[in-house]
C-alpha cells in the first residue's frame, strides 16, 4: 500500500470514528470570583498607579466567555459589604447585579452577616440563585448544597463558611446560630453525593490555606472554589486529587477553570486568571446601568469635602505591620475616648486613601463597620495578652493585627505564637504588668470580636454585662459612646484638622 493510502486511511478512520471515542468526554467551564466586598467600580490599589476592577468590564468577560462552553458562573462569599456602593443600600446593589450577571450559586461569607440576620434574610429572599452554607445552623435559608447539570455532567456544589464567623463579625450578628466543623461537614456532603453527581465543587469561605487542609484531609472533592483570604492563584493547585483556585478580590480578577469530564472523573484541566481593567467600550451595558444607579445614590450622600491628605495612607498592609492609616484611627479612638492607649485590629481597616482631597465615602470606605468607640480598664497583663494575640498570626494575614496608640513595642515573628512581644512602653516607660490602663478598641473587639478574648473577658467580668440599651457598661467600661460611630469621629477629626500628615513612628517593630 502506497504511503499517501495509509495517510488517506487514517484521516478517514479518524473523521468517522472520533466522534464515538470522545462521546462520553464533555467539557464545562466554572467562572468564579471571591471577596468582591461590593467593588464595582475600578479602582487604583495602595501603591499603584493602575486601575483595576470594574464590574462592568467582569461581567462582559464573564458573557463573552460563556459563548465558547457550557458555564457555572460562582461566588466564594463576602460579596454584599464593604465599599459605599454596596454598603448604602446594605447590600441590595450587589444582589441586584448577580442577579443581573445570572449567578449559579453563592457560599455566605463572614462578611454576609454584618448587617446583622434580617438584613442578611432580606438580601436571601431577593436572590435568584441558591445562598449555600452547609456548615451554619439555625438559618434555614441557607441550603447545604445545589446540583447543576451543564452538557448532561452533574455537578454537586456543596456551601462551607469559616468557623471564625462567630469572631469575624460582631457577636451579636450571629446569635442563635452555629458554625459546625468545616471537615465534617464536608466529608458527610461528599459522601451524600458521590453517587447523585459526577463531580463534587466546594465552594468555599474559609481561605486558601484551610482549603488545602480541607483536601488533604477530605477524599472525594474534584473542585475547591475558595474564598476568604483573596489569595491571588495564578493556576489550579493540586492537592492530591483535588483542584483549588480563588480569584483574588475586588473584581480585579475573574477567575477560569475548563475541566473535561469522562466517566464522571475530570481527565482533563486548564485555568487561569482572567485580569480585570478597565477597557473603554467593552462595559456590559445592562451592568452598567445599575452600576450608575447606586453610584448617583451614595456620590449625593458621601461626596462632601472634609479636608486634604499630604501623602498616601495606607490602609493596604494594616494586618502586618504599622501604617500611617492604622496610627490616625488609632490616635483619634484614644483622644476621643480619653484612653492612656488605644488597640484596634488591622482588619477595622478596608482600603487606603490617597493623597489629596478626602471625601466622606472615602473615610466611609475605610471604616465600613457599624463599630462604636469603648474605652476599658486592663492590666499591663492584660494589655500583654492582647498584643501577643494581635501578632500570633501573621503568616496568614489575619486581621487580628494591632494597630495602636499611646504604646509602642517589639516583636520576634519567629518565635513561637504567644511568645512574640518583648518590650512594650506606654508613655515611654515600660509597661506595668500589675498597674490599670485605660484602653480604647471597638465594639466588636470588646465584645470578643477577633478572638481578642482578654477584652471580653475584662467586659464580663464587669457588673452589668453585657449590654444595657445598646451600650457596654460595667466597672471597668469607662467609655462607651454607641451614639457616633468611630467612622463619624474621624471625619470629626479631619475636619478639624483640615490637613493630615500622619506618619509611621516606630509604634510597632519586628525584631530579628
Amino acid at each position: 500500500m502506497r504511503k499517501t493510502s495509509i495517510v488517506f486511511f487514517f484521516i478517514l478512520f479518524f473523521v468517522i470514528f472520533a466522534p464515538f471515542i470522545y462521546a462520553d468526554q464533555t467539557e464545562i467551564r466554572i467562572l468564579y470570583v471571591n471577596d468582591f466586598h461590593g467593588f464595582a467600580e475600578p479602582y487604583k490599589p495602595f501603591g499603584s498607579d493602575e486601575m483595576y476592577g470594574g464590574i462592568v468590564y467582569l461581567s462582559a468577560r464573564v458573557n463573552s466567555l460563556r459563548k465558547e462552553k457550557v458555564s457555572l458562573l460562582l461566588s466564594a462569599g463576602d460579596m454584599i459589604q464593604s465599599n459605599n456602593w454596596a454598603n448604602l443600600s446594605q447590600g441590595e446593589s450587589v444582589i441586584e447585579l448577580m442577579n443581573t450577571m445570572r449567578f449559579d450559586a453563592m457560599v455566605i461569607g463572614n462578611h454576609e452577616f454584618d448587617f446583622g440576620q434580617d438584613v442578611l434574610k432580606k438580601r436571601i429572599s431577593e436572590t435568584k440563585f441558591p445562598v449555600l452554607g452547609a456548615n451554619v445552623e439555625g438559618l434555614d435559608m441557607l441550603k447545604p448544597f445545589v446540583i447543576k447539570e451543564l452538557n448532561g455532567i452533574k455537578a454537586a456544589i456543596i456551601g462551607i463558611v469559616t468557623e471564625d464567623t462567630p469572631v469575624s463579625t460582631h457577636p451579636r450578628n450571629i446569635s442563635g446560630l452555629k458554625f459546625l466543623s468545616s471537615e465534617s461537614i464536608a466529608e458527610k456532603y461528599v459522601k451524600e453525593l458521590k453517587n447523585k453527581a459526577d463531580i463534587i465543587i466546594i465552594l468555599s469561605h474559609i481561605g486558601h490555606h484551610a482549603d488545602r487542609i480541607l483536601a488533604e484531609k477530605v477524599k472525594g472533592i474534584d473542585v475547591i472554589v475558595g474564598g476568604h483570604s483573596h489569595t491571588k492563584v495564578e493556576k489550579p493547585v493540586s492537592v492530591g486529587n483535588t483542584l483549588i483556585v480563588q480569584a483574588w478580590e475586588h473584581a480585579k480578577a475573574l477567575g477560569v477553570l475548563d475541566l473535561t469530564v469522562k466517566d464522571g472523573k475530570i481527565v482533563k484541566f486548564d485555568g487561569y486568571l482572567d485580569k480585570i481593567k478597565p477597557d473603554a467600550g467593552k462595559e456590559d451595558r445592562v451592568v452598567l446601568k445599575i452600576v450608575d444607579k447606586y453610584k448617583q445614590k451614595v456620590d449625593s450622600v458621601l461626596n462632601e469635602k472634609i479636608g486634604e491628605a499630604d501623602i498616601d495612607l495606607d490602609g493596604e498592609n494594616v494586618r502586618k505591620m504599622e501604617t500611617n492609616l492604622g496610627n490616625i484611627v488609632a490616635d483619634v479612638m484614644r483622644h476621643a475616648s480619653g484612653a492612656d492607649v488605644a488597640i484596634i485590629n488591622g482588619g477595622t481597616i478596608r482600603t487606603s486613601i490617597k493623597k489629596g482631597d478626602v471625601k466622606v465615602k472615602n473615610v466611609y470606605s475605610v471604616l465600613p463597620f457599624d463599630n462604636y468607640i469603648v474605652a476599658i480598664r486592663l492590666t499591663g497583663k492584660q494589655i500583654k495578652e492582647a498584643l501577643e494575640h494581635g501578632v500570633s498570626a501573621i503568616e496568614e494575614g489575619a486581621g487580628r493585627f494591632p494597630q495602636v496608640s499611646g504604646l509602642s513595642f517589639q516583636y520576634k515573628k519567629s518565635a513561637k505564637a504567644g511568645e512574640r512581644i518583648n518590650e512594650i512602653l506606654i508613655a515611654d516607660k515600660p509597661i506595668d504588668p500589675a498597674k490599670e490602663y485605660i484602653v480604647a478598641t471597638n465594639d466588636f473587639l470588646a465584645a470578643g470580636g477577633d478572638d481578642y478574648k482578654v477584652f471580653g473577658e475584662a467586659i464580663k467580668a464587669s457588673r452589668d454585662f453585657p449590654i444595657i440599651g445598646g451600650v457596654m457598661k460595667g466597672e471597668k467600661v469607662i467609655y462607651s459612646d454607641s451614639g457616633r460611630w468611630l467612622r463619624d469621629v474621624v471625619i470629626e477629626y479631619i475636619k478639624e484638622k483640615k490637613r493630615i500628615v500622619p506618619t509611621v513612628e516606630g509604634r510597632i517593630t519586628e525584631i530579628q
